[in-house]
Parts: C-alpha cells; sequence; structure tokens
C-alpha cells in the first residue's frame, strides 16, 4: 500500500512563492501534483514519470511551477513561483499503479495524500 505524506502548506501573497514536498513510502510508475479550487474539479498541475523522468506541466502554470524528483528520497517536489490568487486551492500528491499515467488524470491515479491548503492572496 503506497503511503504519501505532503508538507508545505502555506499563505502568500501575488508574486510570491512556496514549495510543497511529497514523501512516498514506495516507488510507482507516476506521481503527481493535483489541486482543487473550491466549486472546481480536480485538475493535474505537474507529474513525472518515474521510470524515465519524463515531466508534465500544465499549461496554466508552465513558467512558474517546476516539478522535480528525488529518487533515492521518493520524494517529489512542486516548486511554485510568482503565484496568483487563481492559484488557491488544496493540492493532492497522487501516485499512480497504473499505465497512461502522464499527463495526469484523476482516473489514473489510485493513491492519493490528504491535501495541503495553499492560499494566494492579491
Amino acid at each position: 500500500h503506497v503511503q504519501l505524506v505532503e508538507s508545505g502548506r502555506g499563505s502568500v501573497r501575488a508574486g510570491g512563492s512556496l514549495r510543497l514536498s511529497c514523501a512516498a513510502n514506495a516507488h510507482t510508475f507516476c506521481i503527481a501534483w493535483f489541486r482543487q479550487a473550491p466549486g472546481k474539479e480536480r485538475e493535474g498541475v505537474a507529474g513525472i514519470q518515474v521510470s524515465n523522468g519524463m515531466t508534465y506541466v500544465a499549461d496554466s502554470v508552465k513558467g512558474r511551477f517546476t516539478v522535480s524528483r528525488d529518487n533515492a528520497k521518493k520524494t517529489l517536489y512542486l516548486q511554485m513561483n510568482t503565484l496568483k490568487p487563481e492559484d488557491t486551492a488544496m493540492y493532492y500528491c497522487a501516485a499512480s499503479t497504473l499505465f497512461a499515467c502522464i499527463p495526469p488524470r484523476t482516473d489514473r491515479y489510485n493513491y492519493w495524500g490528504q491535501g495541503t491548503q495553499v492560499t494566494v492572496s492579491s
């Protein structure tokens, strides 16, 4: 059973930065960050296919967010720069043991963290 522990929640002003971390207790095919704002669907933000290091970053955050992974620590990072109020959401780390897990879609991920809140004020 894959367990995911997220850290790095916070509140920042627009233009600020945050880094989220997600520690896993096992290797999986893919590991990714999703986010869900109130009243909106959960969306894939960024992810990595572990076998070949292929990364995905959503167009809405491209150029501002960077995803990376420390394989030895089995930890996924999301560096978020130039944050905007529309980035406010609950951010979830998720892992997949299924195929076709990049780009990240909620139906392709079978392990989920509890979520960490990111709030960006204007």
